[in-house]
């Protein structure tokens, strides 16, 4: 009895200091002041979350190093590589689980065949200890949800290598200066080298995506590496394979990704890379993004206040080919009053180029109503402005149906084609790789090897060199500039979709368009080519240089983030001093882009729109990204409403096909449709507009821009000149014009005939 009593009060002792270690050992990671800011995206709102299942801890590590302590054995999971940039890593099957929030929708849970060991130490390093293993999403690296502040390196060889471009897909700027390069790279090649990101709270981690340097003269890549975590970025656990520490293996080269699971998931705030190989006559440089799920936190509820979320019950989620199509039929049931679905042609492999109208007379052209359209996919790996335009597709027919009143007023004010993918052979490529796998280029290109942005006929070059000899030895116009014959031709090299936009383009008379594309963050607008050919990058305006800066700010600065000073540059170009825009040319030149086409042989004011610093986000991202674009995808729509409009008609009503309407101060002329109706877009002021036509009397007349939106009416009615009359009567009459020294001659003769 005596010593049960003496026992008792060291018992309690014993437990009462596991317990103190214990509720310490949790706090650790509370103690930061930034945890309580730390925020999570997710995909479902937050009372549609499972709650997360209880994680027991592993046992504390016995006395002595972590390193000396030998877990069971048990067989390792190999790395997983992308060796080939069209396929995904394939993974072990698993019983049929709901598919987590992955790259594609087609993506599988993966059962773990091994026993999970413990990974703790003093800190309480945690394991996910669960019989579904999912496959989490990417923390964000690519997409900067993950600023520079977390991303800390041991050494770096310039600012410009520093930890903050160890992102993935980040790409180096044209002469990989000391800001702006490719990889973070370490400043010395040893062992003792790491690059580590701060997920700022618990999160499980689940893998990690490698690529090497992207530089044009380099050969940088870790050929292998470890894996550590941290809760407090002090004490370190290494990812363990059976009782040592696990190698991962590396990249073989410096742009295809590859994607290595962690055996068994690891629960942490920090994880580090440290590699251990590189390439022999390379350096220790590597770009990453780490696969993540951040574990809610009870004891935080702040941190979901910055949480971009959305309310439109839309389809988010990336659509092959199949699905697309499938898409475009469900709507099409929904909203068969205003919309239509049609093709515009066939890619090189055989698929159809689909595209949606949607209007409130669906098949036709409207007198007086202005015909818009998107365009994306040029680039097949730009997979973002697809998905945007399949949201905008199901958004407007869902607020139409619900009479929204903006919506209804643009639905049956404006004719919309919406063309969400331009180039479905090079998508069906970059989406078999998935969205983190694919490098930067896999899919950009069509199946016979074109980029369709700069495959139309340059017209630049024709009419500056026609201005340059002043009009000799004939007089070029300043619009509808015709297409070369050599482009014209079979033997052209010329893309099979590059020729369906084209003809798309010359049967509708689209007053405005936009083509999406992706890798950055900004509003290009024409002219895309310099006009000096011995300058890569220098300001190129056109004759509508003021409108086209109009419609380009009222797309970035209704963008959450184009215009936001604050923001990170997604690669190497700032774009802050224009305000999310940038003429093209003084940012690259490129001949041939379907901006300057569509300037010059079209009616067309085309724009490119670069939606976003990830071409193909993860599945996860995609509300998030339609909450940053929805209202620029419609205040750019409406655009089209701006400048004047009207009817040029002859004297009995009927309209002029053809005419050329001419603003005195702008050398660029547009044309009447086929039923005489036409729209000029100008900003707002007063201006001096001509109506012309072959056969009729030019007409002028002032017209005002107001500042509110909507057309001014500007109708002209042109009388046919003289001649035209005289040439009307007699072929009216089935006789030719008399020449009157023929005539004289011809009497003359008469005369001498009656003498003689």
């Amino acid at each position: 009895m005596s010593r049960l009593g003496t026992a008792t009060p060291a018992l309690a002792l014993v437990l009462l200091a596991v317990t103190v270690a214990r509720v310490g050992a949790q706090g650790a990671a509370l103690e930061d002041p930034d945890y309580y800011g730390q925020e999570i995206w997710s995909q479902e709102p937050y009372y549609a979350r499972p709650e997360p299942e209880p994680e027991t801890f592993s046992p504390p590590l016995p006395a002595g190093p972590a390193e000396e302590w030998e877990p069971r054995p048990q067989e390792p999971r190999p790395p997983k590589r992308a060796t080939k940039p069209k396929k995904a890593p394939k993974r072990e099957k698993s019983a049929p689980e709901p598919p987590p929030p992955g790259k594609n929708s087609n993506k599988k849970v993966v059962r773990t065949k091994s026993s999970e060991k413990a990974a703790n130490d003093d800190h309480n390093v945690r394991v996910a200890h669960e019989d579904v293993r999912e496959s989490c999403p990417p923390l964000g690296l690519e997409t900067l949800k993950i600023t520079d502040f977390q991303l800390h390196a041991s050494t770096a060889k310039r600012y410009g290598l520093g930890a903050h471009r160890g992102r993935l897909n980040i790409q180096a700027g044209i002469n990989e200066n000391d800001f702006y390069d490719g990889a973070w790279c370490a400043g010395r090649n040893d062992l003792q080298q790491w690059i580590e990101v701060d997920a700022r709270r618990l999160t499980r981690f689940t893998g990690v995506i490698t690529q090497g340097r992207n530089s044009l003269w380099l050969s940088d890549w870790v050929t292998s590496y470890k894996v550590m975590v941290s809760n407090d970025s002090h004490t370190w656990v290494t990812v363990k394979n059976g009782s040592g520490d696990m190698i991962f293996e590396g990249n073989s080269e410096k742009e295809i990704p590859v994607l290595n699971e962690l055996p068994v998931p690891m629960v942490a705030r920090y994880i580090r890379i440290n590699p251990q190989s590189w390439f022999d006559n390379g350096s220790i440089c590597m770009r990453m993004e780490i696969l993540g799920c951040p574990l809610p936190d009870p004891n935080n509820y702040y941190h979901r206040r910055n949480e971009m979320t959305t309310t439109d019950d839309l389809d988010f989620k990336h659509h092959n080919y199949k699905e697309m199509r499938q898409l475009m039929k469900v709507v099409n049931e929904m909203c068969p009053n205003i919309t239509r679905i049609y093709n515009i042609g066939k890619s090189h492999q055989g698929l159809k180029l689909y595209a949606v109208e949607i209007s409130d007379h669906p098949g036709e052209h409207e007198v007086g109503e202005p015909e818009f359209h998107y365009i994306a996919g040029a680039h097949g790996n730009e997979v973002l402005g697809r998905e945007l335009l399949l949201l905008l597709v199901q958004f407007l027919c869902q607020e139409y149906l619900a009479r929204n009143a903006r919506i209804v007023h643009l639905v049956e004010e404006t004719r919309i084609h919406i063309l969400p993918s331009l180039n479905p052979d090079g998508y069906e490529k970059a989406y078999e790789g998935g969205s983190e796998l694919g490098g930067w280029s896999l899919g950009r290109w069509t199946h016979d090897g074109i980029d369709i942005n700069n495959n139309f006929p340059d017209l630049n070059t024709l009419l500056w060199e026609a201005e340059d000899r002043q009009n000799v030895p004939r007089k070029v116009p300043n619009h509808y500039i015709a297409i070369p014959e050599w482009f014209l031709s079979e033997n052209a090299t010329v893309a099979a979709e590059t020729r369906a936009v084209i003809a798309w383009m010359e049967k509708i008379p689209f007053v405005l368009g936009g083509n999406l594309q992706g890798g950055e963050l900004v509003v290009a607008y024409p002219y895309d080519l310099v006009r000096s050919p011995w300058k890569t990058q220098e300001h190129t305006p056109t004759p509508d240089d003021h409108v086209f800066r109009w419609l380009a700010y009222s797309y970035a600065s209704t963008h959450r983030l184009m215009t936001d000073a604050r923001r990170r540059v997604c690669h190497t170009e700032e774009f802050q001093k224009e305000e999310g825009t940038v003429n093209g040319a003084s940012w690259h030149t490129v001949a041939g882009s379907l901006n300057d086409f569509s300037y010059l042989h079209t009616n067309c004011f085309e724009l490119s729109i670069y939606v976003g610093c990830d071409k193909y986000p993860h599945e996860s991202q995609l509300p998030e990204e339609w909450e940053n674009n929805r209202e620029s995808l419609i205040v750019f729509m409406e655009q089209v409403h701006r400048g004047i409009k009207g009817l040029v008609r002859d004297s009995h009503g009927k309209g002029i096909p053809n005419a050329i309407i001419s603003v005195e101060g702008i050398n660029h002329d547009i044309r009447t449709a086929n039923d005489g109706d036409y729209w000029r877009l100008l900003n707002p002021g007063e201006y001096v507009v001509t109506a012309k036509a072959e056969g009729f009397t030019a007409s002028t007349k002032n017209c005002m821009v107001g500042y509110d939106m909507g057309a001014t009416r500007c109708d002209f009615t042109l009388s046919k000149t003289n001649m035209a009359r005289i040439r009307e009567i007699m072929e009216k009459f089935g006789k030719q014009p008399v020449s009157l020294p023929a005539r004289r001659l011809k009497l003359r003769g008469r005369k001498r005939r009656q003498r003689g």
